[in-house]
């Protein structure tokens, strides 16, 4: 009896020790309603030929309403092409167990805003929040991701989610394959 007393409490000590401490940028609770948002996380990084482009995402929660905010930045001397988001545009999120997971851009249309740098460097920053539409949430819980494809108003691009990245812009370390797994509860 005693061993089974002491095996259930190990179960649930692990499982408790397992999840992540939430990290928030914002957390607050007024008579308007709650907000909370988790910090920026890097999800994809690509430094190819003078180009360089970056995802970024956080999780949010407005009023029990959970809600994923990616942030795409392009930076590039050359052409940067603009994609926009509007109320037909998704995220999928293909899972390391084969499920494909859609998340639904909110109703506006976006399509960023182009800033130049003092090294003469053109920016491109897109914000676009999307929702999780019901039971999905337990799925993303449970299984890595390896691949998200965002589909903007006029095209579809493909970003391939790594087990870690090393960023070369800020050197951190990310762990975006196992993002939602960590973070999902922050928000819950």
């Amino acid at each position: 009896m005693k061993q089974l007393l002491l095996t259930a409490l190990f179960f649930i000590s692990l499982s408790a020790l397992a999840q992540t401490p939430c990290d928030y940028s914002s957390n607050v609770k007024d008579s308007i309603g709650t907000y909370k948002q988790t910090r920026e996380y890097l999800m994809s990084e690509k430094n190819f030929g003078g180009t360089s482009s970056y995802i970024f995402c956080t999780l949010a929660s407005t009023d029990g309403l959970p809600t994923l905010n990616v942030q795409l930045i392009q930076k590039s001397k050359g052409f940067i092409k603009a994609n926009c988001f509007d109320k037909n545009s998704k995220l999928f999120l293909q899972l390391n167990n084969g499920k494909v997971i859609t998340l639904l851009h909110i109703n506006m249309e976006y399509c960023g805003s182009m800033l130049r740098d003092e090294k003469g460097f053109d920016n491109r920053i897109i914000v676009g929040t999307f929702m999780f539409m019901k039971g999905t949430m337990a799925d993303l819980k449970s299984s890595p991701v390896s691949l998200m494809r965002i589909k903007y108003l006029t095209d579809t691009e493909d970003y391939i989610i790594k087990k870690e990245v090393v960023s070369e812009l800020n050197g951190k370390t990310y762990q975006p394959e196992t993002y939602f797994m960590n973070n999902l509860h922050c928000i819950e």
